[in-house]
């Protein structure tokens, strides 16, 4: 039984690009998930995923790209207020300018970068270089 839904299916998106897979099939699907997945997709990491239902569940075909170099979710997942986002870029990115960091939002899920701009604050779900 999985605990972290989100936490396993990043862990198998990064193993199938570590070793050079096109397509990587993720189980089970969830919310979380799929916004993330569209977060990283509007960003040119992955390319495009379908879901497919099999009857006993649902589960997302993702075609990889090979631009990922780290993914990971972020637990326990902080609370960041708006003007707090330097000292987690600081912790989870290599570099500055460097990935993103996904943020769960009053608005939605987006990117830190987008969410410095709306000067919203949030808490931390994801990152990906």
């Amino acid at each position: 039984m999985l605990n972290d839904t989100l936490a396993s299916a990043l862990s198998n998106l990064q193993n199938a690009e570590k070793i050079g897979r096109s397509i990587c099939i993720v189980k089970p699907l969830s919310k979380t998930l799929k916004n993330v997945l569209d977060i990283m997709k509007n960003n040119h990491y992955i390319g495009d995923y379908k879901i497919i239902d099999d009857g006993r569940g649902k589960l997302i075909e993702i075609n990889l790209l090979g631009r990922i170099n780290k993914i990971s979710a972020i637990k326990p997942r902080f609370s960041i207020k708006k003007n707090e986002f330097e000292k987690f870029e600081k912790r989870f990115l290599p570099a500055k300018d460097f990935g993103i960091i996904i943020v769960s939002t009053s608005r939605g899920m987006m990117t830190h970068i987008e969410a410095k701009q709306k000067t919203l604050g949030g808490r931390l779900v994801s990152f990906v270089y």
